[in-house]
């Protein structure tokens, strides 16, 4: 039986792939720095701190990846950055793969085109997205040794646009995916099922991808 551990289990994205894990009979720790109040049956729901070494230990131990899903906003903003490359150093060392969601901004406007956040992105926005944008760089970077993936959902992904369950979904690279209608958008439960197709069955290793409608 697969094993993932997800920080940020609180959250939308962690919830939603918690969520499609859980239904796809992986065994799931549920790693949050408050407590869950919906909670899946079924699930280990832990207390815990992507920022904290201790932590990141326990999380990293008998799984087969640890997926993180914490924004880089709030208390959080200037610190994920490092303990993302903490956890990839540690998940190198127990050959533990990564998995790293991140947003839209560091995506293309179009193939050799400018990043999301350097094309009249919200300022208010702009530090979160910057600083997973550096997270992708430092993955990039890394030892051959670690086994990561990163991934920036569509641009309208978020609990402000949740969606339905369509049961599909498109792939794409480094490049922003949208519709017929220019929408690039994708709903919480789709989004959590693709993570858990690309930890069942690897198709983008040391790879970021997208996905979307």
């Amino acid at each position: 039986m697969t094993h993932i551990t997800v920080f940020g289990a609180s959250g939308y994205a962690g919830s939603h792939i918690i969520e499609a894990a859980a239904v796809r009979g992986f065994e799931v720790t549920a790693v949050s720095r408050g407590e869950v109040a919906e909670q899946i049956a079924g699930v280990d729901y832990v207390r815990g701190s992507l920022l904290s070494a201790e932590d990141r230990a326990k999380a990293l131990h008998g799984t087969d990846a640890v997926v993180v899903a914490v924004s880089a906003r709030g208390d959080m903003l200037g610190q994920v950055r490092d303990a993302i490359a903490a956890l990839a150093g540690e998940a190198a060392a127990s050959g533990v793969r990564l998995g790293v969601i991140g947003g839209a901004g560091s995506l293309r406007v179009a193939e050799g085109g400018a990043r999301i956040v350097d094309s009249g992105f919200p300022e208010e926005f702009k530090p979160e997205a910057l600083e997973m944008a550096d997270v992708l760089d430092d993955l990039r970077g890394s030892h051959e040794g670690l086994d990561w993936f990163f991934v920036s959902p569509a641009g309208d992904f978020g609990s402000f646009n949740p969606g339905e369950f369509r049961g599909e979904y498109r792939v794409g690279g480094d490049v922003l995916l949208v519709d017929e209608q220019g929408k690039s958008d994708i709903s919480g439960a789709d989004f959590g099922v693709a993570i858990v197709d690309e930890i069942e069955q690897p198709q983008h290793r040391r790879k970021r991808f997208t996905v979307a409608y």
